[in-house]
């Protein structure tokens, strides 16, 4: 006779995915809780086994009700918002989905972390403009270059035809605002022009190269420190493009904390890291190298926050707003993402990256 499996058994496979996931008898008591659960609440799972999951929640009588639908067959899901508990820690906000999980008569909860699903939210979006903008840039950049180069080679014409060299001045304003235009289109089709140079790429070699060409631009004020992972595998990638890509996010940092290098306490940190069983750009990955730029800065002005990675958007008198732009799209050749995390103090640049 052949024994049914143990409900760990039965629900193994839930410990692949990173949604909270638990298990419950129609009653509420706990049958499984998935690897991501047992992580969130800091509890095991045979510590789980049994208990009422209500008492997880800030408001068990929200779960109560839904499993009284449950039992009663008033819907296949419901939805809801709650939150867990995690003493000695703040409750963790999540969306709630409670389902039956026929043929059995065990019920299984799905929680989102309400933080997480915001982000993931954000990091589509991100993706979604950043191609948007990449062709809307690559048609203007190429309708720009074609007339401008008319504009400048007819003030040349004009200029060997003036009378007198006291209007040469004219056309020399004429002849030098169209090379600076030149030099902005070139800028916003050079992601397009370069093949993509793919080799092996140690990611603390670029962070090193970065940070000795920062400093030597900034050698008084400025601190740029070191907080490596040396564990974080060589990958598959453009050296050059990555390089750029963080000398862009690094710079931009530098820039922003021009005040405090005058006083002389301007910090900026690289942080590597390993992320595991993340999910950005519509898939998952089991490994992923996520590459912090965190200065002391004071912080992304609001009024941009939300489109610093458009292109020509800029905080700074003077600034091109093409270095993030440029930025994201050498990540994104990578079927990465970068995303920001500002406040007064505290600008967070995070860059993700998928592993082999």
């Amino acid at each position: 006779m052949i024994s049914a499996p143990r409900p760990a058994e039965r629900y193994q496979a839930l410990d692949l995915i990173s949604t909270l996931v638990a298990v419950l008898h129609p009653d509420g008591a706990v049958v499984f809780v998935n690897a991501a659960l047992e992580d969130a609440l800091g509890l095991s799972r045979r510590m789980l086994e049994g208990t009422d999951f209500g008492a997880l929640l800030t408001d068990p009588a929200i779960l109560r009700k839904a499993l009284a639908g449950a039992r009663g067959r008033d819907f296949a899901a419901l939805r809801f918002e709650a939150a867990l508990r995690r003493p000695p820690q703040e409750p963790l906000p999540v969306h709630a989905n409670v389902a039956r999980a026929e043929p059995g008569s065990e019920v299984i909860v799905e929680l989102w972390p309400l933080e997480a699903q915001a982000r993931q939210d954000r990091e589509e979006r991100l993706r979604e403009q950043a191609q948007a903008h990449k062709e809307l840039i690559r048609n203007l950049a190429h309708e720009i270059k074609n007339p401008l180069g008319g504009i400048r080679g007819a003030a040349q014409l004009l200029q060997m035809e003036l009378p007198g060299p006291e209007l040469a001045e004219y056309t020399q304003v004429i002849i030098h605002e169209a090379d600076r235009l030149q030099g902005l289109v070139d800028r916003l089709l050079a992601p397009h022009r370069h093949p993509h140079q793919v080799g092996d790429v140690n990611i603390h070699e670029v962070c090193e190269r970065v940070r000795s060409l920062v400093l030597a631009e900034y050698p008084q004020g400025l601190a740029v420190l070191r907080d490596y992972d040396t564990s974080i595998p060589e990958f598959r990638g453009d050296r050059a493009q990555l390089l750029q890509a963080l000398l862009n996010i690094v710079q931009n940092a530098a820039q922003a904390l021009a005040e405090r290098i005058a006083a002389g306490d301007a910090q900026i940190t690289l942080r590597t890291r390993v992320a595991r069983q993340v999910t950005f750009g519509r898939q998952r990955y089991r490994l992923a190298l996520e590459l912090h730029v965190i200065d002391n800065g004071p912080g992304v002005p609001e009024a941009i926050r939300e489109r610093i990675f458009y292109p020509l958007v800029t905080g700074r008198d003077g600034g091109s707003g093409l270095g993030l732009t440029l930025a994201q799209t050498f990540v994104q050749r990578h079927q990465g993402l970068i995303d920001c995390d500002s406040e007064p103090g505290r600008t967070d640049f995070r860059i993700l990256i998928p592993l082999p």
